[in-house]
């Protein structure tokens, strides 16, 4: 993404109504701004400024009923309906845990937010949409036919924010690979001695690496390296196989996991689709650059993911064989599939 250029609020609601159909990630992209000034400058005109911090927003979230939760970065989208609740406060890190709602929230990147109302189509459009300090979206949830109305009212009322016009910040350049292949030793020995995959980010940290520097320089069995496409063969055999499955999505504030198999997939210019009832992904396939088989090891025996990255080192999604506390292990039929994924050709190179 270019860095923000700035337009007064009257240019960018023009552009607005000169392109009503388009997309506002995409229009916002168009104008070099952010998602979050497009929204900002509507501001009076069906966007609301409310509470960002997610200790006040996700207890009025839970009284929504039935919405749309949606969490992306630059290459997936990752949506699935149902109902919050059960959420888990904490400074550092929270949790919305429900069967369907799985989200996991880093407070600090909750920045901005607004409740927005737009006329679609004859139909009033109702979402409450969240930011970070750069005015990147970082979780929306987008009302259906069946939510509260007054539990919405409720909350616009309780949390509007009488603050000043969000000023945003530049954006934080994506962090590069960062591995010692000095270290690659200490690396995989402290690998093998894991008991729980959250131990891994408190490795990397600690050998001043990060996840895919570390899986550049680890090796087998820990890491495999998958050719691009690989990507797209697991999601065609996990729609094959119905593979119960755990699909990670998320950005710097926001987690969003979908948990159980996938059927339906509808691939779409350079997009892939999963549309299935309840979870519905989009996939821009061509920003696959590199897919790692990676495993790790925990006291529920070893846990397989295949994560996959864009060309400056993002993360894109991460897929693991679904596995859940008090639940049935059912990760032989994931593990099953990885098995025929391309591997990538040893005479090719990865960035």
């Amino acid at each position: 993404m270019a860095p923000h250029t700035h337009m007064s609020d009257e240019a960018i609601r023009a552009a607005i109504l000169d392109k009503p159909k388009m997309r506002p990630r995409d229009l916002a992209d168009s104008l070099g701004i952010s998602e979050g000034a497009l929204v900002a400058a509507q501001v009076g005109q069906g966007a609301t400024p409310i509470d960002a911090n997610p200790h006040r927003l996700m207890p009025a979230v839970c009284t929504l009923g039935e919405v749309m939760a949606l969490t992306r970065n630059e290459s997936a989208v990752h949506e699935k309906i149902g109902v919050y609740d059960n959420y888990h406060a904490g400074d550092h890190a929270s949790m919305v845990l429900t069967k369907d709602i799985d989200l996991r929230i880093f407070p600090r990147h909750w920045v901005h937010a607004f409740a927005v109302e737009k006329e679609v189509d004859g139909n009033m459009r109702r979402s409450i949409q969240v930011f970070d300090a750069a005015g990147d979206a970082v979780h929306k949830v987008i009302l259906r036919d069946a939510s509260h109305l007054d539990g919405w009212n409720a909350l616009v009322g309780d949390l509007r924010s009488d603050s000043a016009a969000p000023v945003f910040s530049e954006r934080t350049p994506v962090e590069v690979a960062k591995g010692d292949p000095e270290k690659a030793d200490i690396l995989r020995a402290e690998w093998a001695k894991m008991t729980d995959t959250h131990q891994f980010m408190r490795l990397t940290s600690k050998l001043k690496m990060n996840r895919l520097g570390a899986y550049r320089i680890a090796g087998e069995p820990f890491v495999i390296a998958l050719a691009p496409t690989a990507l797209n063969d697991a999601l065609e055999a996990m729609a094959e196989t119905g593979a119960p499955i755990m699909m990670f999505v998320g950005n710097m504030g926001c987690i969003q996991i979908h948990s159980g198999p996938i059927h339906k997939l509808m691939p779409m210019g350079p997009w892939q689709n999963v549309m299935d009832p309840g979870f519905n992904l989009h996939l821009r396939a061509d920003h696959v650059s590199e897919v790692w088989l990676v495993e790790k090891p925990t006291k529920r025996g070893p846990a397989l993911s295949i994560e996959a990255f864009d060309a400056r080192g993002m993360l894109i999604l991460q897929c693991f064989g679904l596995r859940k506390e008090g639940a049935e292990d059912q990760s032989d039929a994931f593990r099953s599939l990885t098995e025929d994924l391309p591997r990538l050709n040893t005479e090719e190179e990865v960035a």
